[in-house]
């Protein structure tokens, strides 16, 4: 029998979509399959974990975000002194300086960071999709509340934070604690009023994004004239308001002890910003064993009890006098993990709040760091 041209195409089409359908099946079962394996979580004991960390050398290099160079001590401390013989070498600054830096240490091959932990939570999606991270379960995974753990293992939150009105009561006097954003128009607190640039924070500018989505522009062109003053990073604004130099910083964390001087005043209903700070181990760390002694000893209940500055990760360790921050609908916390995804609408907020508070002035409150630093002092 023979066959037309027309037909011989057709068949030789089917046979490729044929073809093309099989490929993709074989290939959407392959990743099914490597997405279904499953990591065992960690069944070491710290003690074991220490003595590998021990053998493999003593060292582990902690990339932080945060606001001074000195922010993370309590954490080297304790660290150190839970396991004599290790060394915790923090490198502390910006997330979003953090992130760049990686960037060009994975580019240029030379990884120093064993552990990183972050405010910039969309750099764990990618990095996962780019293969970056380790995979792994520290001991207690189990405990880690549920949208605070990639359930592949490349990444979990090693502790919450909380930014909202942090204020002084002996600063304010007889003013009210400003529970709301209208509250913090009160011509009382004119002159009284620190903020992190909104600009130079992407946590501090989606607290003022809840402001504003609720309150109108017009809320923030009025807050404008309390005269507030604008700063680098959320450590001197806090530093500030404890002090008694302002009354109330906006989009900073605080104290959760309500009876505390200076205390971060947890609204009922009005709008504030928590997420768990993400953590990871680099697939092409120098210190794996003691980057995952690090992982389990922060993750361990002791340690999340008694080291961890607001909420911890875990579902058995809530601080006292609070609800479990999940249980506050309105801290926001998927809504802010959607905010950072979408880089573009970070990016368009930011240039229209530019316009209110200015560029951002003044010296990084980290310091400048370099591009592969282990220790304290400049590389």
């Amino acid at each position: 029998m023979k066959f037309s041209k027309t037909a011989k195409m057709i068949a030789t089409s089917v046979v490729t979509l044929a073809s093309v359908v099989a490929l993709a099946a074989c290939t959407s079962s392959s990743q099914k399959a490597n997405s279904s394996q499953t990591v065992e979580v960690e069944t070491k004991s710290l003690n074991t974990l220490y003595q590998e960390a021990l053998k493999e050398g003593g060292t582990v290099v902690y990339y932080a975000g945060g606001d001074t160079a000195e922010q993370n001590d309590d954490t080297k401390t304790a660290f150190e002194q839970r396991f004599p013989g290790m060394k915790l070498e923090v490198v502390t600054d910006y997330s979003k300086v953090q992130n760049g830096r990686l960037e060009y240490q994975m580019a240029t091959n030379n990884v120093v960071a064993d552990v990183v932990q972050l405010q910039t939570l969309n750099d764990f999606t990618y990095w996962k999709k780019q293969n970056k991270l380790l995979t792994y379960k520290p001991a207690g995974w189990d405990k880690v509340y549920k949208d605070f753990k990639d359930p592949d293992g490349t990444w979990v939150g090693g502790y919450v934070l909380a930014f909202g009105n942090v204020v002084n009561t002996k600063a304010l006097g007889s003013t009210s604690e400003p529970k709301t954003a209208k509250d913090l128009l009160n011509s009382e607190l004119k002159g009284k009023l620190i903020s992190t640039y909104p600009n130079d924070d992407d946590a501090v500018l989606f607290w003022y994004k809840q402001m504003i989505d609720k309150n109108g522009w017009e809320w923030m062109a009025n807050l404008i004239k309390q005269d507030p003053k604008f700063v680098r990073g959320t450590q001197e604004p806090g530093d500030k308001v404890g002090a008694g130099e302002y009354a109330v910083t906006l989009g900073t964390a605080g104290l959760l002890d309500q009876s505390a001087e200076s205390h971060l005043v947890i609204p009922e209903k009005e709008g504030f910003v928590a997420w768990a700070q993400r953590m990871a181990i680099l697939k092409d760390a120098k210190h794996p064993a003691g980057a995952k002694l690090f992982e389990n000893w922060l993750l361990d209940k002791e340690t999340q009890q008694n080291n961890i500055f607001q909420w911890s990760v875990r579902t058995d360790a809530t601080p006292a006098g609070v609800k479990p921050i999940w249980e506050y609908k309105n801290a926001n916390l998927k809504e802010f993990v959607n905010f950072m995804e979408d880089r573009a609408e970070v990016e368009r907020f930011r240039a229209q709040i530019r316009l209110f508070v200015g560029d951002v002035q003044g010296p990084s409150s980290a310091g400048e760091r370099g591009l592969t630093p282990s220790t304290r002092a400049v590389q």
